[in-house]
């Protein structure tokens, strides 16, 4: 049997544990639950873009070949921007496919016709503005800078946000998506970055919930009467 000392110590340090842990396993369980019960689409925003965007058809286009670029091509995408075809060279610099013009970045008129092809019609746009960086915990980070963001009049608080530089729509916010990578950040523990999911501190914490789930079987099982009988009668 153990001890009396010793079951008060392991049900001192089980309750201390717990104490410690209970508000970040409270996090653990509502962020757990909100994933669940959460449409990942929605999340994405799906709802409040176009179902499909039409890829207009061009002729007469210059050869990539013939485009003064800074070195050999290894990648190239053809993109509309307001009408005009360009292309997306190496991941890095912008021709207009019918001049072989460079572009070195888009203007805020073309930013909102951009957005107009991925964004539903309903939306109203409030202002547009442009930005040259963002922190960590930017629900831009991550994506290429600077850029345009364009607000919209809804109560989600919706935003898109399209390349200056790469002259491409990159993705849109709102409401339930900063919700959600807020929960996000709770469950992974990344308060710097909020994307790491091997933080020092998730171990530490997912160590020490292992061990007050041990010590709560262990406590049961030194304290239980069950045991205790079983034991007697073994011992017969």
């Amino acid at each position: 049997m153990v001890k009396r000392k010793t079951a008060l110590k392991i049900r001192k340090a089980h309750r201390y544990l717990g104490i410690f842990l209970g508000i970040q396993f409270l996090m653990w369980t509502i962020s757990g639950m909100y994933f669940s019960w959460t449409d990942i689409d929605e999340i994405h925003g799906d709802h409040f873009k176009k179902e499909s965007v039409v890829q207009s058809a061009f002729e007469n286009l210059i050869s990539p070949s013939e485009l003064n670029t800074e070195k050999a091509i290894s990648a190239l995408e053809l993109r509309e921007i307001a009408g005009i075809p360009y292309y997306w060279v190496n991941e890095a610099q912008l021709f207009n496919a019918e001049t072989g013009n460079l572009k070195k970045e888009i203007s805020e008129e073309e930013a909102l016709q951009i957005a107009q092809r991925y964004m539903l019609e309903s939306l109203e746009l409030e202002h547009i503005k442009r930005i040259e960086q963002v922190g960590s915990h930017s629900e831009y980070r991550g994506r290429p800078l600077p850029a345009y963001v364009l607000s919209y009049q809804t109560p989600e608080n919706i935003k898109a946000y399209v390349s200056v530089k790469e002259g491409a729509f990159q993705t849109l916010r709102h409401r339930d998506w900063r919700w959600f990578d807020f929960l996000w950040m709770t469950h992974t523990m990344d308060y710097q970055g909020r994307d790491d999911f091997n933080t020092l501190v998730l171990r530490v914490f997912s160590l020490l919930g292992l061990i007050t789930v041990l010590s709560g079987f262990l406590l049961w099982y030194t304290s239980s009467p069950t045991i205790r009988k079983w034991k007697k009668k073994s011992k017969k």
